[in-house]
């Protein structure tokens, strides 16, 4: 939809899916504030127009000049009723962002609504918005107004509300980038039709524009299309389906007690163990190494780092399309928080999301070494689980631990962005994948921002 240059009136408005709906302001009286100069405007009240519009009326008394005193009234009354107006002002207005889709993947656009409305009959002379936006997304359809801070700016909008009016104004979101990107808080401002008085309420809600990686197809980052983590070809191990049960056996002394069929063993008065049927199902665990140099506090390569996060969602969407249980796990933590990055495998229908969420709000920095990380979280992971590890460079101390694992037995794949050599003694047992398209030598080396806005 083609974004509105004025704002459009209509009917009182309805909850909209993915709207995120700001609570009614508190009444007017709720808090009061002083009546004070605002040097920001050009008409203010102060204690002068009080003093101005006695001393008026009481010397059009004396001198009975009737002039005098309908001037000194009519101040007085202006100043009565502003004050009136503008402790109702903000009574009961409500302000409502909307998106039209809270979760994108880069590339989309998304339309933002916002939209003002005022329930009761006292019209509202003038209202100020001003709401808050990342400047990482390019907006269009309005104006954002820089702020001190970098990285945030202001959507600001000056509308006029008659009794029970709405107002919309729409704008569009580009999601150029990754990320998690807050909207809000809000702040609202309305007063007298005199501009007297003022008043001012702040939302401090933020809502979060979560922007997904690109997924590719495997086929295009140059992985075999037939066999692209080279899991087909390999021996798989073969483990039993607890749920399906196929026949009864007699009892071994090595058979724990959940497998004894009770109702086989009542019939034939002996001890019967249930018979699963085998599986050979692949499960996945994509290990993302953040680190895009040999040495994370080098800093990191942006470009890299997104190939690296848009390699590792396309694995994942990969295995959740051929239904196979599928996790994450990152050697590094939230953004502004020291919660690791991890989701443990499994196949339930939002598992996708959850592991596209988390590649969002991937920061370049790295906890850990990923080699520490694979020694740590390897031992909690199922043992039939594949490690598909995904990373920028393949150092030697990657190389060894790849190695380790493999010859204890867990299946292991290197997703690599630069060459690897194939006559590597350390990776005979592990399956080397590269991505093509490598990027060129003489990328940017950057450094993580402290206090980086725009994460959750």
């Amino acid at each position: 939809m083609v974004p509105r240059d004025a704002p459009s009136v209509g009917p009182w408005p309805e909850a909209a899916p993915g709207g995120d709906a700001v609570a009614p302001l508190p009444a007017a009286g709720a808090r009061r504030r002083g009546m004070t100069v605002d040097a920001e405007k050009e008409t203010q009240f102060s204690e002068a127009w009080g003093t101005l519009s006695l001393l008026l009326i009481v010397l059009g008394l004396i001198t009975g000049v009737s002039s005098l005193t309908l001037v000194g009234g009519l101040l007085l009354f202006a100043a009565g009723a502003g004050w009136l107006w503008d402790r109702w002002a903000l009574h009961g207005v409500t302000f409502e962002r909307t998106f039209s889709e809270r979760r994108a993947f880069v590339g989309e656009t998304v339309e933002v609504a916002l939209t003002v409305v005022n329930p009761k009959p006292l019209p509202v002379s003038w209202l100020r918005v001003a709401d808050r936006v990342s400047m990482a997304l390019p907006i269009e359809g309005i104006e954002v107004t820089p702020t001190s801070i970098p990285t945030v700016g202001e959507v600001r909008l000056v509308v006029a509300l008659r009794w029970y009016e709405r107002a919309v104004r729409r704008y569009r979101v580009q999601c150029v980038q990754r990320g998690f990107y807050p909207f809000g808080p809000t702040e609202l401002e309305a007063g007298d039709p005199f501009g007297l008085f003022s008043r001012k309420r702040r939302l401090p809600q933020r809502r979060w524009l979560i922007v997904y990686p690109r997924v590719e197809p495997l086929a295009d980052l140059g992985l075999p299309p037939k066999d692209p983590l080279g899991l087909a070809k390999a021996l798989q191990p073969v483990w039993e389906d607890p749920i399906r049960t196929v026949g009864v056996r007699d009892h071994r002394p090595e058979d724990g007690t959940r497998r004894v069929h009770w109702k086989a063993t009542a019939r034939r008065q002996q001890l019967q163990s249930r018979v699963y049927e085998p599986s050979t199902g692949h499960s996945l665990a994509v290990v993302l190494n953040v680190a895009t140099l040999a040495r994370h506090w080098q800093g990191y390569i942006p470009e890299r780092l997104e190939r690296v996060v848009s390699v590792a969602a396309s694995i994942a969407a990969y295995a959740a399309e051929q239904r196979w249980p599928v996790g994450l796990i990152v050697n590094g933590a939230l953004p502004e928080s020291d919660q690791a990055l991890k989701v443990l495998p499994g196949r339930s229908p939002g598992q996708l999301m959850h592991i596209l969420e988390a590649l969002a709000a991937v920061s370049p920095v790295a906890t850990r070494d990923v080699e520490e990380l694979l020694q740590i979280e390897s031992p909690k992971l199922p043992w039939g689980c594949t490690l598909v590890v995904v990373s920028a460079t393949v150092p030697l101390a990657l190389r060894a631990t790849l190695a380790d694992l493999a010859a204890a037995g867990r299946r292991v794949v290197l997703v690599s962005l630069e060459p690897v050599d194939g006559d590597d003694p350390l990776l005979r047992q592990v399956v080397v994948r590269t991505v093509h398209g490598e990027l060129p030598e003489g990328e940017a080396v950057a450094w993580p921002a402290d206090g980086q806005e725009g994460r959750p």
